[in-house]
């Protein structure tokens, strides 16, 4: 999702090449039979960061702690690591992916869509390092996401290209304060209800939702997948995106949520400049209580739970109907390794950190607001009640009993988010785009790039 995405998705993003783990001295991720650039010269230990000075070169998502309060910890246990870390836009990521995996290739890298990155073999297959560190153990629904076939297609089986540093999901928070204003104690538990309390909020003279959907990335998705949730079920959603064969944005279903999005906009639910507003401005203004609701992701929880300490909440967006199933954007916060990267053995080594050092994943509870990636039977920190970074928790393993985690729309194809969705659902703002326009032309440019690729 943004996320983001959300998140996806932030948001969120795949791989696979094809390495096996080496009998000589090559990390377990790369088919090379010379010394990896750590140093690591055990045929049976798993890949470590050695002993010697090695600065580690990393591409990260601007405006997200986590990966940078992890890499600090890394480096306090680990004194010969230190960090070289460029930061951009998600956005500017996605479309720099390709050239700086080509031309100066990190050794550890925040991951958009990644289909096209492993067709062009930009990246490196992981599946050496899940057997040496024992990923392929872990509960096989965490590492779904992040698996592809032979040339990039399709997501959700294959090579494994990518890890997660926790599994982000995405759900509506809302201000406190401003709830009990119009008489809302708890969550709406239908999308009727949703509307309703939308309504009051407008009438009292507050603002309904704080949503971001300026410039590159179109942060109306993040309110139109929580309705394509509402109306329909997750796995079509999730066939489209992961590019299965027959797969259509274009559903009766989505169609109705769409509708439903147009509804909102024409009511005044979102703010008036909702389309020249950026995630950063959108999160600002939530902080600041310019607004009741915000569709947005857990990565964010640790933030609100400092900055809002006792004034957030958060809950699952609410099916269409009463008992209806609650499904939410819901992947990994991936991560990649270029595939002629340095230092690929440190690399995989701080995945498999982050996901099993008792300290990482209080980070990635704390910092991340979510559930860190791991063995079934991982470390689990415990979280105060009154936290919204409890209520987040709890809403991931509601949607793991319901089996109804959904990737990010924008994950479909590398080009989809900034060259479709986000475009077209600009123009939904500015009425210049009709909810079955908006679904036809996002399919017909997916297909288009489907073929291209």
């Amino acid at each position: 999702m943004a996320r983001r995405v959300r998140p996806g998705r932030a948001g969120a993003a795949l791989v696979i090449a094809m390495g096996t783990l080496s009998a000589a001295c090559a990390a377990p991720g790369s088919n090379s039979s010379q010394p990896t650039a750590t140093g690591a010269s055990s045929q049976s230990a798993a890949p470590t960061c050695g002993t010697a000075p090695i600065t580690m070169n990393g591409y990260f998502e601007t405006g997200f702690p986590l990966p940078k309060a992890l890499t600090t910890e890394f480096s306090k246990q680990h004194p010969n690591v230190t960090w070289n870390i460029r930061e951009d836009q998600f956005a500017v990521i996605t479309q720099n992916a390709p050239r700086v995996l080509a031309d100066n290739p990190p050794d550890l890298m925040r991951l958009p869509q990644v289909s096209e990155l492993v067709k062009d073999n930009l990246l490196k297959d992981l599946d050496g390092y899940a057997q040496s560190f024992g990923w392929d153990k872990w509960p096989a629904s965490q590492l779904e996401q992040l698996r592809l076939g032979p040339g990039g297609r399709p997501r959700g089986q294959g090579s494994l290209y990518a890890l997660g540093l926790n599994f982000s999901m995405t759900g509506v928070f809302y201000n406190k304060k401003l709830a009990a204003q119009i008489g809302m104690t708890t969550p709406p538990a239908t999308l009727g209800e949703l509307d309703q309390v939308l309504a009051k909020a407008k009438s009292a003279g507050i603002t309904p939702i704080v949503q971001f959907n300026g410039g590159a990335t179109g942060g109306l998705a993040f309110p139109l997948q929580s309705l394509m949730a509402s109306y329909g079920p997750a796995a079509p959603i999730n066939d489209w995106i992961f590019q299965k064969p027959g797969a259509t944005i274009d559903t009766p279903s989505n169609l109705q949520a769409a509708q439903h999005l147009e509804k909102w906009i024409k009511a005044g639910y979102f703010q008036k400049d909702v389309n020249a507003v950026d995630y950063a401005t959108m999160m600002s203004r939530f902080i600041d209580g310019q607004g009741l609701f915000m569709f947005n992701g857990d990565w964010e929880s640790g933030k609100l739970d400092k900055q809002m300490a006792g004034n957030v909440g958060f809950s699952l967006m609410p099916p269409a109907r009463q008992g209806g199933k609650l499904a939410a954007m819901s992947a990994p916060l991936a991560f990649g390794i270029a595939a002629t990267a340095k230092n690929a053995d440190c690399a995989a080594s701080f995945l498999n950190w982050v996901a099993t050092d008792r300290q990482a994943r209080e980070i990635g509870v704390e910092v991340g607001g979510s559930r860190p990636m791991g063995p079934a039977d991982a470390y689990m920190p415990e979280v105060a009640a009154d936290k919204v970074t409890a209520g987040t928790l709890a809403a991931g393993a509601d949607i793991a009993k319901d089996n109804s985690a959904m990737d990010f729309i924008a994950n479909a194809t590398g080009a989809i988010y900034a060259k479709s969705w986000t475009p077209n659902l600009q123009k939904l703002v500015a009425g210049e785009q009709t909810p079955q326009g908006l679904l036809k032309t996002v399919q017909a440019d997916y297909a288009g790039q489907l073929e291209g690729n």
